[in-house]
């Protein structure tokens, strides 16, 4: 194994440490593995936290910031938060109007999350939840009950962290939450595994001439291993599977997303093959991504979101936000 290292059990809390040095606009709890703003919001309005396993950088403690999430929370290299670190973040950014929990359909992430709202509302603060599940490519998989929350998640923090800041109330940044799960899918594939540092080992064995289709950002298995393709057949791979699923005709927003071992310069070509397959179908892309979002630590492949969007939708896009992993707008 070779990564840049000192003692495998020490990486998050060296990483966090490098981010609080590297980001003085942000504030980092290392003893509790929280990420928040060092200036919050203005009281009376709405708070945003969300929060998982680490290794899927920038998600979450990169969008933290000015239009995003109030806080994040880390927990070890794939591995959920503890209640009392969730309860922790979400105590440290209540403004008065309630905190919007966005939790991806993890099993030990929905535990913990519920716990930690449990604990939360104990103490006078309100709580909303939405659960991301947005993954097509298995129902059920070796970590979740239901479909994986992979790549809408972004979005999706990107959208009700404009609406919090506006200050748009609880009821309604939840309901816009769900609204925006139901209307985004995704469908990912690796070309490699990753290697968690604690392991020192790929966590699967892929040979060079095989691939990977609809793998999750834990490295865990898809729906099938295949012989390596063309850009073009694998982008029919992820487009066909969330059409399949989804009416995405019209106005949408669609990121080709990297796992963190691809170059920008294959991420590109592989839009460059992904957006007249979606023309075709009808889906009219009005704005894009394409990079590196929600990572699963070095592996190499990618993935692709499709959000169904409408005026509301477009408009809480083009809100201004600012932070480490995000920046557009004025």
């Amino acid at each position: 194994m070779k990564k840049l290292i000192n003692n495998p059990a020490d990486v998050l809390a060296e990483s966090l440490r490098g981010v609080a040095l590297a980001h003085p606009e942000l504030s980092v709890d290392v003893e509790n593995s929280v990420i928040t703003r060092a200036t919050p919001k203005d009281a009376g309005k709405v708070a945003v936290v969300s929060g998982g396993g680490s290794g899927h950088e920038p998600l979450h403690g990169g969008y933290v910031g000015v239009g995003m999430l109030d806080a994040a929370v880390a927990g070890e290299v794939f591995t959920s938060p503890t209640p009392d670190r969730v309860q922790a973040a979400t105590k440290a950014v209540d403004r008065g109007a309630g905190v919007l929990h966005i939790v991806k359909n993890y099993t030990g992430d929905v535990l913990n999350f519920e716990m930690a709202a449990e604990l939360a509302e104990m103490e006078g603060i309100e709580v909303g939840t939405v659960i991301v599940d947005d993954d097509v490519a298995v129902q059920d998989s070796l970590y979740t009950a239901g479909r994986r929350g992979v790549g809408l998640t972004v979005l999706l923090e990107k959208l009700v962290g404009a609406a919090a800041e506006e200050g748009q109330d609880l009821a309604s940044i939840v309901e816009l939450a769900k609204r925006i799960n139901g209307q985004g899918r995704s469908m990912g594939m690796a070309l490699t595994s990753c290697t968690v540092p604690a392991a020192g080992k790929p966590t699967f064995d892929l040979p060079e001439d095989q691939m990977e289709i609809g793998i999750g950002i834990h490295g865990e298995p898809g729906r099938h291993r295949e012989p390596l393709a063309p850009a073009s057949e694998i982008a029919r791979q992820l487009v066909d599977p969330i059409l399949a699923d989804l009416d995405a005709a019209g106005p949408a927003i669609v990121m080709l997303n990297g796992m963190g071992g691809s170059p920008l310069i294959e991420l590109y070509l592989m839009y460059g093959e992904v957006v007249p397959l979606l023309e075709k179908a009808g889906v009219q892309i009005a704005r894009n991504l394409v990079g590196d979002y929600i990572t699963s630590l070095d592996m190499a492949g990618c993935s692709l979101t499709v959000l169904k969007a409408d005026d509301e939708l477009l408009r809480l896009w083009d809100a201004p936000v600012s932070t480490p992993g995000l920046r557009w707008g004025a």
